[in-house]
């Protein structure tokens, strides 16, 4: 479907590997034993991202509006519910139509393209995360995304039940930790995710250069390195374009009111 559209779907593959069995968050659709339609909910804490596709044979038949319909009672309980398309996307755009929704904001992915691997910073250190900076996690989910304090608890704790934690590591800097980073390794490719720094420890360089240390970490293993920023948050568009980052697509979002019914 990506290279029938010339679009990069957001699925999320390494939250696919791990599914809450209490709550269905995969929808599919098949046709004479053929898979033809996908959707998936994406958890973080009590925000969703809502992401799918159908097979391009199989499309404006009403499948993907069936596949919502279905996935609704799973979204009972979010606080923000929010429909991910690619951007650029037609078909994307069309259902996006279809349905009560307004546009939130959009991304981009970024990878890593510097000709030269960051120096090591001495002032600066990466190390794993441990039981005790449990706490710190959730302290940085609120202060830094705006997270409730129960949905960093419920966060955490998932990623921490998904065998996630061990993909965490905290950023000390003059003697403190300051912050986190996450870092997610899929074959030859490394994501960077919830990298935050306490609003006291900012505008000190200490997230520049801990941003130089996971991408100094993976790109020596032989990793191509990739993050997600808002576009609408310049100041960290601005770091990661400084620090060799390359715009390779952009994700839209338009938020849909859960509590009013499919029109």
């Amino acid at each position: 479907m990506e290279q029938h559209d010339n679009i990069d779907l957001k699925l999320n593959w390494d939250m696919l590997v791990f599914r809450d069995n209490k709550i269905q968050e995969d929808f599919l659709y098949y046709h004479a034993d053929q898979l033809i339609g996908f959707l998936g909910l994406y958890r973080f804490g009590s925000k969703v991202e809502v992401c799918g596709m159908v097979h391009p044979d199989y499309r404006r038949k009403g499948i993907f509006t069936e596949l919502f319909k279905a996935c609704l009672l799973s979204l009972e309980g979010a606080r923000c519910v929010l429909l991910n398309t690619p951007g650029g996307s037609e078909t994307g755009e069309a259902w996006l139509k279809t349905v009560s929704s307004t546009y939130e904001e959009s991304e981009y992915l970024m990878r890593w393209s510097g000709e030269k691997v960051p120096e090591l910073e001495e002032t600066v250190c990466l190390r794993r995360s441990l039981p005790g900076d449990i706490e710190l996690k959730k302290q940085l989910d609120i202060v830094c995304f705006g997270f409730k304090p129960e949905e960093a608890k419920e966060y955490n704790d998932r990623l921490e039940q998904d065998g996630y934690q061990e993909e965490f590591f905290m950023i000390e800097a003059d003697g403190k930790t300051v912050g986190k980073i996450r870092v997610h390794r899929d074959q030859q490719r490394s994501e960077i995710y919830g990298f935050a720094i306490l609003p006291e420890f900012q505008g000190k360089g200490y997230g520049r250069k801990a941003l130089q240390q996971a991408v100094r970490m993976e790109v020596s293993r032989g990793q191509s390195v990739y993050l997600d920023v808002q576009i609408e948050n310049k100041h960290a568009l601005s770091l990661y374009t400084a620090s060799g980052f390359c715009k390779e697509n952009r994700q839209d979002y338009y938020r849909y009111p859960i509590k009013r019914p499919l029109e």
